[in-house]
């Protein structure tokens, strides 16, 4: 009996050790960053389901209720537009407009600077050269005006906008990639793989990447806060998204216009931006701390 509840013990005790769930129950702890996480995910759902659940539309004018400021009546929540649209289930449009595309650009992009950090740090030499002066010529070309151009060129289409925050947000993570991988192709297990002959293709994938999941967890929540905001800005500018579909810096950009007359216009919009990207930022430190190995 003792033998066996001994065994028990043990089993319990590895079980334990596992850093996944070690990561997790420091997570929780973090009530900064479960409170946020719980947050964001009723902000998504809300602009997921909130506009078909809703009796307004989002492109559908009432002429008799301009610059409403908020009330009940309607469900006018947030008040309406200088052209009478309701602006709640706009704010919700375009929270999944903002949110999509800060989900695709982050999705491409991480992906691009992890295939391209693991290939560069694990070949190295002139291959690791050549990859690495391309990415410092990528942080020289200013990045706001290229973008701005290659949206005036291509044009404002949805994928468009996601492809041009691509192409300049994928560096960042190229370089902690490259890093990380330079530290783990000289571990014991890589060595052994390299020796019984694993291709280097299949070292990246089955040995490299999956050491990275918690770095790259870690800066893909840096990643999202900074693909949004880009978002805003160029459709702030004018060269986002465009009418009548929304997103929250096509919003903000009308309610400057209108701040003094109908300051909602604004606030809610801005708000919204602002609680999502702050939210964010604290799920990303909430990660960082759980996954920082130096704690454990």
């Amino acid at each position: 009996m003792k033998s066996a509840s001994l065994s028990a013990t043990l089993e319990q005790a590895v079980a334990g050790r596992s850093p996944w769930q070690d990561a997790r129950v420091r997570f929780l702890r973090n009530k900064a960053a479960v409170v946020s996480l719980a947050l964001l995910a009723i902000i998504t759902l809300a602009c997921i389901a909130g506009p078909w659940l809703l009796p307004n539309q989002f492109d559908s004018a009432d002429w008799n209720a301009m610059s409403v400021p908020p009330t009940f009546a309607h469900w006018h929540l947030f008040g309406t537009d200088e052209t009478g649209r309701d602006l709640f289930v706009r704010c919700l449009i375009g929270g999944r407009v903002s949110l999509m595309i800060g989900a695709l650009a982050t999705l491409t992009s991480v992906t691009l600077g992890i295939v391209w950090g693991a290939v560069a740090g694990f070949i190295g030499g002139r291959v690791d050269n050549a990859m690495m002066r391309f990415v410092d010529m990528m942080y020289a070309i200013p990045y706001l005006l290229i973008a701005i151009l290659m949206v005036t060129l291509l044009g404002r289409e949805f994928y468009l906008v996601v492809l041009t925050i691509t192409v300049f947000s994928w560096m960042d993570m190229a370089r902690v990639v490259r890093g990380q991988t330079l530290a783990i192709r000289s571990k014991e297990y890589v060595e052994a793989a390299r020796a019984i002959g694993v291709p280097t293709r299949r070292i990246i994938v089955r040995h490299v990447v999956p050491n990275l999941l918690g770095i790259v967890a870690i800066y893909t929540t840096v990643t999202v806060p900074g693909v949004i905001l880009t978002e805003s800005v160029l459709s702030f500018l004018g060269l986002g998204v465009q009418e009548p579909m929304t997103s929250w810096g096509v919003l903000i950009q009308d309610g400057v216009g209108v701040m003094e007359s109908a300051p909602w216009i604004l606030l809610f919009p801005a708000a919204l931006l602002s609680i999502t990207l702050y939210c964010i930022n604290f799920v990303g430190d909430g990660l960082r701390d759980a996954l920082d190995p130096k704690d454990r």
